[in-house]
């Protein structure tokens, strides 16, 4: 059945515009297309790493040139925006991460601690991390015994790409559960907090919205806890199978964005 009045699209990105550096299907052609039929559109991503200027400036390259900065939501941006509701005094945060992280902490006020400075630490925040060592894991550990506060931007375990599935954020989180027996606020999918953010920016609300991903844990789990319409793509991770087996079920299961366009007329 096709969903009534859908007027915004919250899309992922890994999985759903593309597989690293593989774009699927004609990006260019298909936001023209959104444009169009006058919908609003957001990007919500769990991945970390990088900035929304990283995002715009990939898009750029695939011909997306229709975006602007706050269409493009992180979990990295999410973990930051609730620190700042947290911590209104601001201070240091003890991070694991990459520069998406990063960036996005110190846009909100917030410090990233080195280890010299644990003392000072008000948050432990983690992330996706290909330059991950013992070390890291090591004070993060120290810290969340001590009793500071784990935040983390998402629990994907793993990541896709054109060679298959890599570790991903959700893999090092597990070894901070494994070494600390505390589970983190997981400030991304499927918590609601970033498709929230996302409506707030769109101007929408969840009865006119649409959350479109690949992944039926997070992407399809954080529409529904939003109360938003959602949409599962299979360009990514999950096959139709998993698709029509997972409850509640999505209201839409489609092969890729240029199948979904069809199904929303």
């Amino acid at each position: 059945m096709k969903p009534a009045n859908i007027q915004a699209l919250i899309l992922d990105m890994d999985g759903v515009l593309w597989i690293e550096n593989q774009p699927l299907g004609d990006l260019a052609e298909i936001f023209t297309i959104f444009k169009r039929k006058k919908l609003k559109v957001c990007l919500a991503t769990n991945n970390s790493t990088r900035t929304p200027g990283q995002y715009n400036e990939r898009l750029c390259q695939m011909g997306v040139t229709n975006l602007g900065l706050h269409q493009i939501v992180t979990s990295s941006q999410t973990l930051a925006h609730m620190l700042s509701k947290r911590f209104p005094k601001r201070g240091k945060v003890y991070t694991i991460g990459e520069s998406g992280l990063r960036h996005a902490l110190e846009e909100q006020g917030f410090s990233n601690a080195e280890e010299s400075q644990v003392q000072e630490v008000v948050a432990v925040a983690v992330g996706m991390d290909r330059n991950i060592s013992f070390s890291k894991l090591r004070c993060a550990t120290l810290l969340i015994r001590r009793g500071i506060p784990f935040f983390a931007t998402n629990p994907d375990r793993t990541f896709p790409t054109p060679e298959g599935m890599i570790p991903g954020a959700g893999s090092l989180i597990a070894a901070l559960i494994a070494s600390t027996d505390v589970q983190p606020l997981i400030t991304g999918k499927p918590s609601p907090h970033m498709i929230e953010l996302a409506l707030e920016r769109l101007s929408a609300s969840p009865k006119e919205s649409m959350v479109v991903g690949d992944r039926l844990d997070t992407d399809i789990s954080a529409g529904q806890a939003a109360g938003c319409k959602t949409a599962l793509v299979l360009s990514g991770v999950t096959s139709r199978e998993e698709g029509e087996a997972w409850r509640p079920s999505p209201d839409l299961i489609v092969e890729d964005l240029k199948d979904l366009l069809s199904k929303l007329g």
